[in-house]
């Protein structure tokens, strides 16, 4: 796998990501620790892809 691939998974992760949250989100009663859980491997995906782009 490239670096290129690599980061187009991350990023379409991150998306995917995204997505989950908004549907959790528009849930009367949203779960929280999901919600956390979520943006918390959101966060990781975006410093792994800051960091690949400071190399």
């Amino acid at each position: 796998m490239t670096e290129q691939d690599k980061v187009s998974n991350l990023r379409s992760r991150h998306s995917e990501l995204d997505a989950k949250l908004d549907r959790e989100g528009d849930r009367p009663l949203p779960d929280e620790l999901l919600v956390a859980n979520l943006k918390r491997e959101k966060l990781k995906i975006k410093d792994e892809l800051a960091s690949m782009n400071a190399l």
